[in-house]
C-alpha cells in the first residue's frame, strides 16, 4: 500500500510540474521577487534542505544529492532511487505601518538516480530554479494631483536536468549537470493620475528565455580511523547566456486599466532577440561523520551577481555569500526497533543577500529541522521525510520590508531493485 499511494504521489507531482512550466502563476506574492529574474530557489535537495542546505561534501547511496552531481558515484549498484517533494509556505511582509500574509502551495521538485556502470551513476530530474510574484502600490501627491503606481509581476524560471557522475579513484568522484533552462516573465508598470483630464500611462513586457546551463562537481572521501569518515566537496555553475525573446506594449488610456477608454499605442515591440545572463557561482564545504549515526558539515558559496544582465540591462543586484551549516543524527541505523532508524536533522543558512532596496542590501537567515522516517513494509531505504524551516528576507531596523516565511515540506524517497544477474546453478 506504501509504495502504490508513494507512486501515486510522484506521479501527481510529475503532472503538476509540467502544468506549472506552462503556467505563469504560481502564486507568491513577495516584493523581493521582482529583482533580476525572480526570488531564487534553494535548489538543493530535501534531506539537504532540513541540514540548512549542507550539499557540497554530502554523499549517500539512498537520496539524490542534485547541487554536486559527483555525489551520484554512492547510488547503490542495484537500485533505482526516485525523489519527490512537496512544500506549504506561509509568509507574512511588515513595515512600519502595515502587515499582509499570504499562503502557498507547491511541487519542488522531482528527481530520479540509478547505476550504469560499476564506475557511472546517472540522474535526471525537473524543479523550479526561481520564482516571480508581486503587486506593489504606491500613491503620492503633488501640484498635478494623486498619483498611482502599480506594478506586477509573475513567472519564473524552471530546471530540467540531467547528471552523471564518474569515479576516478577510491573516495575520488567527479561529476557534471546539463539542465535545460526555461520560462517566462511578466511585468505591468501603470501610472494613474486622478481626474478625467490626464492620459494615464501602462507598460506590459514578457520575456521568454531558455538554454542550456551547466555544473561540475568534485568529491573526495576517506578515513581519517575507524569509524571516522571525513569528506571534502566543491562545485562551480558557469555563466549561462540563455535566450530571451521580449514583447513590450506601451499604451495611454483615461480611467483606470481595469476599466479604460480611449486607448491608444505609443510602442509596441514584439519579438526582440537579446540575452539573459545568468551569474556564475563557486562552492566548498566539507563533511564529517562518524560510525553512519552522526554527520556534520558547513558550505560556503559564492555569486556573481553583479554581472546579470537581460537584454543587456542590469538590476540592483551584487555578489552574495551563502553559509550553510548542517547536521544530522540517526540513533542506531541497524537496530531493529523503528525509532532507532529515523533520522534527525537540523541546520541554519545564511546569506548576505544578493539584491538591494535604496542601497541597503536585503540579508537572508534561515532555520531548518527536519525528520527521516523509514517507510514500513518495504525492503528498501525508502523514506518519508518532513521538514519545517523559519526564515527572514531583510528587518525593518534597516528600513526595507521584512518577509518572514514558515515552509512545511515533505518528500518522499523510493529505493527498488534496478538490475539483478540471475545466477544459474
Amino acid at each position: 500500500m506504501w509504495m502504490k499511494n508513494s507512486y501515486f504521489v510522484i506521479a501527481l507531482l510529475f503532472v503538476m510540474f509540467f502544468i506549472k512550466s506552462g503556467n505563469a502563476q504560481n502564486g507568491l506574492s513577495s516584493p523581493y521577487s521582482g529583482f533580476g529574474f525572480g526570488k531564487v530557489n534553494n535548489n538543493v535537495s530535501m534531506t539537504s534542505h532540513a541540514m540548512g542546505g549542507l550539499s557540497y561534501a554530502l554523499q549517500n547511496p539512498y537520496y539524490i544529492n542534485f547541487k554536486n552531481p559527483a555525489s551520484y558515484i554512492a547510488f547503490d549498484s542495484l537500485s533505482f532511487i526516485a525523489d519527490a517533494a512537496f512544500s506549504m509556505i506561509s509568509t507574512t511582509l511588515k513595515t512600519d505601518a502595515k502587515t499582509q500574509k499570504y499562503m502557498m502551495a507547491r511541487p519542488n521538485y522531482l528527481a530520479i538516480g540509478l547505476p550504469l556502470t560499476k564506475h557511472w551513476r546517472t540522474s535526471a530530474g525537473i524543479l523550479p530554479y526561481s520564482d516571480m510574484g508581486y503587486t506593489i502600490l504606491n500613491s503620492v501627491t503633488d501640484v498635478n494631483g494623486n498619483k498611482s503606481y502599480t506594478y506586477e509581476g509573475d513567472g519564473g524560471l524552471m530546471q530540467l536536468f540531467w547528471g552523471n557522475a564518474f569515479k576516478l579513484y577510491r573516495g575520488l568522484s567527479i561529476g557534471v549537470n546539463a539542465s535545460y533552462m526555461f520560462g517566462r516573465l511578466t511585468s505591468l508598470r501603470t501610472v494613474e493620475i486622478g481626474g478625467s483630464n490626464f492620459f494615464n500611462t501602462s507598460v506590459n513586457n514578457s520575456t521568454n528565455v531558455d538554454g542550456i546551463y551547466l555544473s561540475g562537481g568534485i568529491q573526495y572521501f576517506f578515513d581519517i580511523k575507524e569509524k571516522h569518515r571525513f569528506g571534502l566537496g566543491a562545485v562551480y555553475e558557469n555563466t549561462a547566456y540563455l535566450w530571451a525573446r521580449q514583447n513590450e506594449l506601451i499604451t495611454i488610456f483615461q480611467g483606470s486599466y481595469d476599466n479604460m477608454t480611449g486607448l491608444d499605442t505609443i510602442s509596441n515591440i514584439v519579438g526582440a532577440k537579446g540575452n539573459m545572463i545568468v551569474p556564475q557561482s563557486v562552492g566548498g564545504g566539507f563533511s564529517y561523520s562518524y560510525n553512519n549515526q552522526l554527520l556534520f558539515g558547513a558550505d560556503v558559496t559564492w555569486q556573481n551577481w553583479e554581472k546579470y544582465r537581460l537584454m543587456d540591462k542590469s538590476d540592483s543586484l551584487q555578489n552574495a555569500w551563502t553559509i550553510n551549516i548542517g547536521a544530522q543524527y540517526t540513533p542506531n541505523p541497524l537496530s531493529s526497533k523503528y525509532m532507532s532508524r529515523i533520522n534527525i536533522r537540523a541546520g541554519v543558512k545564511y546569506s548576505t543577500g544578493y539584491f538591494a532596496v535604496q542601497g541597503q542590501p536585503v540579508d537572508e537567515l534561515g532555520v531548518a529541522f527536519g525528520l527521516g522516517f523509514p517507510l514500513k513494509g518495504t525492503n528498501s531505504n525508502s523514506s518519508l521525510n518532513i521538514l519545517i524551516e523559519y526564515g527572514q528576507w531583510g528587518t525593518l531596523k534597516k528600513n526595507v520590508i521584512s518577509e518572514n516565511y514558515i515552509k512545511l515540506s515533505f518528500n518522499f524517497i523510493l529505493q527498488e531493485k534496478w538490475y539483478q544477474r540471475v545466477k544459474l546453478e
